[in-house]
């Protein structure tokens, strides 16, 4: 059995996955549509997140805090919209995304310093 940190971090990568989608994805696939038609669409996606997503905070909440929860689902949210944005969105490579990766390092460094 995985230990409860390599559970909650699978299932929130996964999660994520289902987030983004949820959240962004009408915005290329459903773009011609009414926006409540991508609502309801986003909705069903994120039914899926939500499956994961609670979960893996019940999971990690037994190990972290919930400020580290917290981080640790942030630098998986930008690890997961990074490419997303790149490969699906088709959105050009900015440095930003470095520094913002960056910052995120500094604060998973406070909140899981001992």
């Amino acid at each position: 059995m995985p230990s409860p940190l390599l559970s909650t971090v699978l299932l929130l990568i996964c999660s994520n996955v289902f987030m983004t989608f949820a959240w962004y994805g009408h915005l290329k696939d459903l773009s011609a549509k009414p926006w409540y038609l991508a609502a309801i669409a986003s909705w069903g996606i994120a039914l899926f997140e939500y499956l994961l997503q609670v979960p893996a905070n019940r999971i990690g909440f037994g190990s972290m805090t919930l400020p580290q929860l917290k981080i640790l689902q942030e630098v998986i949210t930008l690890s997961v919209f990074v490419p997303f944005a790149m490969f699906y969105m088709n959105q050009p490579f900015k440095w930003d995304f470095v520094w913002a990766a960056l910052c995120m390092v500094g604060a998973v460094y406070f909140m899981f310093r001992g």
